[in-house]
């Protein structure tokens, strides 16, 4: 069966060298992966890490988080998403989804925030990007930082732009094995402030100011203080060299996906059963393609006896009692997720 996911790895001709070598944390590789990065999105501020997870923690922190903080954000979600706000304490408060898209709805968030909400987390469901403008400006209007989520949209475009830069207070990319592009594990992180970035870039790193944490002997510098929490997020070389390597091939990669969508968009025109994800202002990377239908058991067992393997991806987070019921009705959320499911759409169907 041809798989939803598929991790992308290409040749490492360097692993064994480096393995060898002694230098396997934050060093030469994993920098220049750094710096590649810059590239693509054409900004200055971003900084990698060694987990999506801490790229979160980090991002949290910088902006001053505590428990018992109110963030808003869509149930419709990776669990990779939502967990570590919840580590830290924070109290979500789910919004709306527009149905049609499965991103947040503007006018729900608006109707969420309250003197205590502190963060808006905006997902860009499965590599689909949301409503960019309009949430970055209740964002400004109300003064509320936002999050652009975006966990399965590396590459994805918006008016023109690569989501991590489209005006959004800090964005966030997952590098897991089954993302485009993969690390096997780490995390990006996008600023539109250079003074919250600088901050990050001691948050990630214990604290810590590289510049004199050492003394002229090696020795540990007394007189170099940490003066805020941090983590050890520093992304290892190995991780590092193998996204290096991968951001090679990653818009010819990109492009076999949009081309396989192009295909499906052709199959699913010709069905009344099935609607494509709607789509405007905007270009996924079509980490999957995504389908709406009146029934979603009855086409994922219909696709996967062609021999695709279909499926809904992710479960509605309201429905973990880790983070509570959703204190409103979910009308959008509820039908969305009735009707979602996913496609393979990668650049392994080219084989």
């Amino acid at each position: 069966m041809i798989p939803l996911y598929k991790p992308y790895m290409p040749l490492l001709p360097q692993l064994e060298s480096i393995l060898a070598s002694g230098n396997l944390t934050y060093g030469y590789y994993a920098k220049q992966f750094e710096e590649e990065l810059k590239t693509y999105f054409t900004s200055p501020y971003v900084l990698i890490t060694n987990t999506f997870s801490n790229a979160i923690s980090v991002a949290i922190t910088t902006l001053g988080l505590h428990a018992g903080d109110e963030i808003i954000m869509s149930p419709m979600g990776c669990l990779a998403s939502t967990q570590p706000y919840a580590a830290r304490g924070l109290r979500i408060r789910w919004a709306d989804i527009d149905p049609e898209r499965g991103t947040l709805s503007p006018e729900s968030v608006k109707n969420r925030i309250t003197k205590s909400t502190k963060v808006i987390v905006h997902n860009h469901f499965c590599g689909y990007p949301g409503y960019i403008e309009e949430i970055n400006a209740i964002g400004r209007k109300y003064g509320i930082p936002v999050i652009d989520d975006g966990i399965e949209c590396f590459g994805t475009e918006y008016r023109g732009r690569k989501i991590g830069n489209v005006g959004t207070d800090i964005t966030v990319f997952s590098l897991s094995a089954v993302r485009l592009c993969n690390c096997i594990e780490g995390g990006i992180l996008i600023f539109k402030d250079k003074e919250q970035y600088e901050k990050a870039l001691l948050i990630r790193d214990c604290g810590i100011n590289r510049d004199n944490f050492r003394d002229k002997m090696g020795e540990i510098n007394p007189n170099c203080d940490i003066t805020g929490i941090g983590f050890s997020a520093l992304m290892s070389e190995i991780n590092g060299y193998i996204g290096l390597r991968q951001m090679a091939e990653v818009d010819g990669l990109l492009e076999k996906h949009r081309k396989q969508a192009k295909k499906w968009d052709s199959q699913i025109a010709c069905q009344k059963k099935y609607k494509a994800i709607q789509i405007l202002n905007g270009k996924p990377n079509y980490w999957v393609y995504g389908l709406l239908t009146d029934n979603k058991i009855e086409a994922i067992r219909a696709y996967r006896e062609k021999g695709y393997y279909a499926s809904g991806v992710h479960l509605r987070n309201d429905y973990y009692s880790v983070f509570g019921r959703a204190e409103i009705e979910l009308a959008g959320v509820e039908e969305f997720f009735n009707a979602f499911i996913a496609l393979p759409c990668g650049w392994w169907m080219d084989e």
